[in-house]
C-alpha cells in the first residue's frame, strides 16, 4: 500500500514539474516573447494616453487659473 502511495505521489509531482517546465519553455519561445512584448507595448501605450489626457486637463486648469482665457475674476453667472 505504501508503495502505491509513493508511486502515485511521484507521478503527480513529476507531472506538475513537467507542466511548469513546459509553460516556462513556452514563455521563452519566440511566440511567447512576442506576446509578452505586445502586452508590454499595449501597457506603455495606455500609460502614454493617460499622461496625455491628464496633461491636457491640467493645461486647461492652468489656462483658466491664469486668466489667459479672459475669465479671470468673472463670476459664474456672467457666463450663463
Amino acid at each position: 500500500m505504501k508503495r502505491i502511495f509513493w508511486l502515485a505521489l511521484g507521478v503527480t509531482v513529476g507531472a506538475l514539474v513537467v507542466r511548469k517546465l513546459s509553460n516556462a519553455a513556452g514563455q521563452l519561445s519566440p511566440r511567447g516573447l512576442s506576446q509578452s512584448l505586445r502586452g508590454l507595448a499595449d501597457a506603455v501605450a495606455d500609460f502614454a494616453d493617460e499622461v496625455r489626457q491628464s496633461a491636457h486637463i491640467r493645461e486647461i486648469e492652468l489656462v483658466e487659473g491664469a486668466g489667459i482665457d479672459g475669465k479671470l475674476g468673472a463670476k459664474p453667472e456672467d457666463f450663463r
